[in-house]
């Protein structure tokens, strides 16, 4: 393996760990602010946005919001259930039995 790809993956594991390990050395001595703990734990949302929106708008590189846009269809559909029904294996379940059909259809 060439030396330029280990320096790479040990510079990496280096800075992953050094942010890891940056947040337990500073608060192990005191709690962890009320007001930080409330906006990290809206971090699994932002991120899962920025990755599902854009696949489901751009779908093909180029924004489509139209009723061809079959990801888009399914997305909300899921969307909605996942909202009303708070359960997570006929969410999936109608999501991908809705991109199915919306395939076969079209």
């Amino acid at each position: 393996m060439r030396s330029d790809i280990l320096v790479i993956i040990f510079s990496m594991a280096i800075v992953t760990f050094a942010t890891r390990f940056g947040c337990v050395a500073l608060f192990r001595q005191t709690k962890m602010p009320v007001w930080l703990e409330r906006w990290l734990r809206h971090i699994p949302t932002a991120i899962l946005t920025a990755l599902i929106i854009p696949a489901l708008i751009l779908p093909k590189g180029q924004v489509d919001i139209t009723l061809h846009n079959h990801y888009l269809l399914a997305g909300i559909l899921t969307a909605i259930v996942a909202y009303k029904s708070r359960n997570i294996v006929s969410t999936i379940v109608l999501g991908m039995g809705t991109m199915i059909i919306l395939r076969l259809i079209d």
